[in-house]
């Protein structure tokens, strides 16, 4: 019986701050991010939500965890979680002069 409540407590704690995990939103519009800094934490979740008739590629390429959305049209919305701890600098394929920075601590 201690055995099995030991593991459910182990289990919980793993789990727990996944299930704490906030998502943000950051809006695209006017080839432009609705805020040029931002600040999360380990398992949060960014929507990047395209508010532009036109379409945006959004990227990181941040050793710690790079990606890439591919192309997505206005209207649309795509997300990641960030699930390591560092600076991550974000783009936009299409128009090189969106930029911010995602600050994601442990």
């Amino acid at each position: 019986m201690t055995t099995i409540r030991t593991l459910a407590i182990v289990a919980l704690a793993v789990a727990a701050p996944w299930t704490l995990a906030s998502e943000h939103l950051v809006a695209q519009k006017d080839k432009s991010f609705s805020t040029k800094t931002l600040n999360i934490k380990v398992g949060d979740v960014v929507a990047f939500r395209n508010d532009d008739a036109f379409s945006h590629n959004i990227f990181s390429l941040t050793d710690a965890m790079p990606f890439d959305l591919g192309t997505y049209a206005g209207g649309q919305s795509k997300t990641v979680t960030f699930s390591k701890a560092g600076k991550f600098e974000i783009e936009c394929a299409i128009h090189p002069d969106m930029r911010m920075v995602i600050h994601v601590a442990p």
